[in-house]
């Protein structure tokens, strides 16, 4: 017996990411280990402490791991360094310190003796019992002759400096608020500070489960990819603190303890069968393998250990399982939540929360510290999935993850760009793509844009998006896809896969899509994007679209703008904060000739719109610039560059320019120039913007009025542009020219005929 409890109880410590962690064994033990309700728990916990100083958090080991973080573990620490102290240094049981007069040596040794024997099992119980000493010393030294008056006086200064130096320890501190309400040997208190994190025993990323004292709700949802995984998200403010709290509670966390030991075994097997390097390459296969494979091992083991387990339950077990073993465990979980933009996750990243932009709350501090041992999991998963390196001579990674509907690029360093270890950013893109009429939803563009962009699209031209970091380049290339009529092929070249190419071949699009080398990578067997740029040439007419413009694939871009991709639209994304911000960097630092660049028609840039306190943030287009040919060594200074769109900041949102109000763009009246009625008529070029503009916004209206959200996905819009050009050709045919008087009324009709057939 005795053996066992030492097995039982023993203890080791691991180094994990830059700390290090005691694990102490409680598998067997007849009970949950908890240092506030157990006064042997958090002395067992004190004394390995004591030999162990070094260790910043203490897990212990069950069916459930509990693991209890710095602050925690240091409150702890003080109390064992404490009594060492007061054992070694102050010698509190020797005569020398508390035995002056021998007929007092025997009672005072017993009274200290207790306290010290409190002070690891109860150290409330102990300070209360340090001060019963000291009020029954001083009434005893009232009744003490003159002679020993003396000796009691510094018994008393004794014990007052044992209270307080135990006054002045951190735990002491944070309980002064609550003991008041103290009873000797309650250990409800305890809970008020010593909360540990449940760990399901099948991963090891933590999870801050307890809310954060003095915070408030502001937002509350359920995110689920089905039914049965569904984990819950609340949103909190916390005062003094700049940022929102994300706090997450998964699915996982809420198992029983059945279903944890389940899951525990059923993990143990299935490590033992990973899958081969070869079987990353279709995920979405393997996933789909070992989530079969999951269900009837743990049906098996339910079988065996007489535990019931219902069809949902036996689905929901095996995601789980699944994304703890052959997954990013809970980063899928973030991954669910729609309204996430990016996820964060810092170095030295087992020693700091992972970070969120949320769609609504801006950047958040998350409940979630990833473990090393899962941090280096998924950086050795990401390498297989991307057949790309990650080491100290490739230090960076960037590819893409798919699970089902969920699509995101991962961006990934490591040592020695990293010197405190890997580190990862990761962008969520929306599952269905963006789309012009969810632009203007969210105000990113209004309709007058969305009319613009649509006119500019159909007019084949080239056009850049601009922008800074996150400000929604990529989201805003691909609504604009998805304007091109689906009749017209289009070529799409990125060497992250971003844009959304299966959601518009899902639509009928004709489209293909070429991956190439990333910029950022010294070796691969991958074709360069100037070389993948030039062989879109050779497959025939097509729109060309290009992920982002990076690096020397510039120069082969406007290769192709110049030798004929003109006849068709070409568009992509680049860095850059304004039109002469893109010419500096085209020309500048990719080498792309003066001549070259003025094959760019149309310049869009987004940016980031903050207030005034720094505290919020929201996307939007802020200029749409035409690029004029006059010029010949600097468009700033030659007027090369006119504005079509400016940001009026006091409206928050663009408006037309003098320029394009009076008919003085020279690209729009190119577009013009060869459509029939439309050459020299700047009024009908106009009424045509206008009336794209109006029905971009009727569907944004009718939207909100009928509460059918869905008219504002791709699947509709495309419908809607198709009837949009049906419609348009038929007038254009009666009447010579495709007037939004005609064309509207016809247009609405056939809305709210479809709403009507309730198809959508």
């Amino acid at each position: 017996m005795p053996q066992q409890e030492q097995k039982i109880y023993s203890y080791e410590v691991k180094r994990e990411g830059g700390e290090d962690v005691l694990y102490i064994n409680y598998l067997g033990a007849p009970y949950i280990p908890s240092i506030a309700e157990s006064p042997d728990v958090m002395a067992r916990t004190i004394d390995a402490l004591m030999e162990n100083p070094n260790v910043s958090r203490v897990l212990f080991v069950q069916q459930k791991n509990y693991n209890y973080d710095l602050e925690e573990t240091s409150m702890l620490l003080e109390i064992g360094q404490l009594y060492t102290y007061l054992l070694k240094q102050e010698k509190s049981l020797s005569k020398e310190k508390i035995g002056g007069i021998e007929q007092f040596f025997p009672h005072r040794y017993n009274e200290i003796f207790s306290f010290l024997l409190l002070l690891k099992q109860d150290p409330l119980a102990a300070y209360a019992e340090i001060k019963k000493i000291i009020i029954n010393s001083r009434l005893f030294l009232e009744k003490l002759g003159q002679e020993y008056k003396s000796d009691q006086t510094a018994y008393i200064g004794f014990l007052e400096r044992i209270l307080s130096l135990l006054e002045n320890t951190l735990l002491l501190q944070r309980m002064v608020p609550y003991l008041s309400d103290y009873k000797r040997g309650d250990r409800e208190i305890y809970s008020r500070v010593f909360r540990p994190d449940v760990i399901p025993n099948f991963t090891f990323t933590r999870l801050i489960s307890d809310l954060p004292e003095d915070s408030e709700i502001v937002d509350q949802y359920e995110i689920s990819s089905e039914g049965y995984d569904v984990s819950l998200v609340t949103i909190l403010r916390k005062k003094e603190e700049p940022k929102l709290i994300y706090h997450l509670v998964p699915t996982e966390n809420s198992l029983t303890e059945d279903h944890s030991e389940l899951l525990n075994t059923a993990r143990k097997v299935l490590i033992e069968h990973q899958p081969k390097a070869e079987e990353f390459t279709d995920t979405e296969r393997t996933r789909q393998v070992f989530f079969n494979i999951s269900k009837d091992l743990l049906q098996d083991l339910a079988q065996s250990k007489g535990i019931k387990i219902s069809y949902p339950d036996l689905n929901k077990l095996a995601t789980i399982l699944v994304r703890h073993t052959i997954g990013f465990g809970l980063i899928e979980v973030l991954l669910q939540d729609k309204k996430l933009q990016d996820i964060s996750l810092n170095a030295p990243i087992s020693m700091i929360p992972v970070f969120v932009r949320h769609q609504d709350h801006d950047e958040c501090l998350t409940n979630i510290i990833p473990s090393q041992e899962d941090i280096d999991s998924w950086a050795a998963k990401f390498r297989l999935i991307s057949a790309r390196p990650l080491d100290e001579a490739n230090p960076i990674l960037d590819t893409q993850l798919e699970i089902g509907k969920i699509r995101a690029r991962i961006a990934i360093i490591q040592r020695p760009l990293s010197p405190d270890g890997l580190s990862y950013a990761i962008r969520r893109h929306r599952e269905e793509p963006w789309t012009l009429p969810l632009f203007i939803q969210n105000k990113m563009i209004n309709s007058f844009t969305a009319g613009l962009l649509s006119f500019l699209i159909d007019g084949s031209r080239t056009l850049l998006v601009a922008g800074t970091r996150s400000s929604g380049k990529t989201s805003l290339l691909g609504s604009l896809m998805l304007e091109i009529n689906p009749k017209y092929r289009i070529i799409v070249i990125e060497d992250s896969l971003e844009l959304p190419v299966e959601s518009l071949r899902g639509l009928k699009y004709d489209i293909l899509r070429m991956k190439v080398r990333s910029a950022l990578l010294k070796t691969t067997t991958e074709v360069s994007a100037d070389d993948g740029i030039r062989t879109s040439l050779r497959l025939g007419d097509s729109s060309l679209i290009i992920g982002e413009v990076r690096s020397v694939e510039a120069q082969a871009l406007y290769e192709a703008m110049r030798i004929g991709a003109l006849a068709n639209t070409v568009a992509g994304t680049i860095h850059g904060a304004s039109p002469y911000a893109v010419f500096d960097r085209v020309v500048n630092d990719l080498d792309v000739p003066i001549t070259s660049f003025k094959a760019t028609d149309i310049i869009a840039v987004a940016n980031p719109i903050k207030t005034s306190d720094g505290l919020h943030s929201w996307k939007r287009l802020v200029r749409l610039s035409e690029v004029r040919k006059h010029w010949n060594r600097d468009p700033l200074e030659e007027k090369g560059f006119v504005d079509l769109l400016s940001y009026n900041v006091e409206k928050d949102t663009l408006e037309p320019t003098e320029d394009l109000i009076n008919g003085d763009s020279e690209i729009i009246k190119d577009i013009a120039s060869t459509v029939r009625g439309w050459a020299g008529n700047w009024d009908a070029i106009y009424d045509n913007i206008l009336l794209r503009a109006r029905i971009k916004q009727e569907i944004v209206d009718i939207s909100e009025k009928t509460k059918n959200y869905k008219i504002l996905e791709a699947k509709f819009n495309t419908a809607a542009n198709h009837s949009f050009h049906r419609i348009s050709d038929s007038v254009r045919q009666e009447i010579g020219l495709p007037l939004g008087e005609r064309v509207f009324p016809a247009w609405q009709k056939w809305l709210n005929q479809e709403i009507k057939k309730k198809r959508i």
